[in-house]
Parts: structure tokens; sequence; C-alpha cells
């Protein structure tokens, strides 16, 4: 957000005169294209279902989806949390980044209980188990301003955040 409307258009490729044309200010951009980031929820259900293999497996992937886009897109994740600490983000989309966020919840904590179920997850309560999950994404949203190599040395992967939940099949 400190940067100046010729920055964006810099960096977008294109003269300010054209910014402005479609947009009238920086702000404008950034609540675009936080609008396009929020998935509904149905949309994040409906690809964690077409995910092939066990709550397990799924879950991984979905983690490691999370961990991938942490290290190639970081400014994603800068992206919004400006934009939940924004005063002025309209009431509607704060809570549509709200849903968003209770949806992602929703669904790891049906794949931990499902987990459970089949012997493949601790047997812990699967509401600490998510906040513990999504603590740690949290907190790694932060090593990716280290430079690239360090984030490459220091990144873990999916498997090491799922021994969270217990050993996993043998």
């Amino acid at each position: 957000m400190a940067a100046k409307m010729s920055d964006v258009a810099s960096e977008a490729g294109v003269s300010p005169g054209l910014a402005y044309h479609y947009f009238p200010s920086k702000e404008a951009i950034f609540l675009v294209l936080a609008r396009q980031s929020v998935r509904p929820a149905e949309e994040l259900r409906a690809i964690v279902q077409r995910m092939p293999g066990t709550p397990r497996d799924r879950l991984k992937r979905m983690l490691a989806g999370m961990l991938e886009r942490r290290r190639e897109d970081p400014e994603f994740y800068q992206f919004f949390y400006q934009a939940m600490a924004s005063d002025s983000l309209p009431a509607d989309l704060r809570e549509q980044i709200r849903q968003q966020g209770l949806s992602m919840r929703e669904i790891m904590r049906g794949l931990i209980v499902e987990g459970q179920a089949t012997g493949e997850i601790t047997d812990d309560d699967p509401d600490k188990l998510v906040s513990t999950l999504l603590a740690c994404l949290d907190g790694l949203s932060r090593v990716v301003q280290l430079s690239p190599e360090d984030v490459e040395k220091q990144m873990p992967d999916a498997e090491i955040i799922l021994r969270i939940l217990g050993p996993g099949p043998k």
C-alpha cells in the first residue's frame, strides 16, 4: 500500500494514464484484486472432494498447495494480511474473506475427523489440531520474507507439518 499509482502502473507494464483510466486509485485496484482472490466455500469444498486418496493424503495435498503458494507467491499472503488490517476494506469484502477462512478451517477439520476415523490422524481435539496447522501456516508466511535461497532451506514440506497430526500410516 506504500506504493504510488505510478509504481503500480510501472509494475503492471502500463502507463499511469492507462491505469487511471481503469482505476481511480491504487485502493480501487487493491479492492478489485481482493474480491477476485476470494473463493466461495462450495468451490473450495469441491476442489478438496475431487482430490484422490485418504483424508490424510488430501490434507497433505491441501497443505502442499498452500506451502507452494507461500514459496512462489509470498505477496499473495502479504496482500491478504494488508487487506484485513485495512480500515478502508468494505464490510462485505471483509466478511467474504472471513468466510473463506472459516471454510478452509471447516474443510481441514472435516479431513482431520475423517482421518481420525480411519486411524491416520491422532485422536486429539480436531479444532485444536486445525488451529495448530493454521498457526504453522501463518508463521511460515513470514519465512518467505527471507531470500529465496533461505526460503528453500527453511520452508518445510507438507509431511513435516502433518507429523503434528500423528505419524501417519506405516
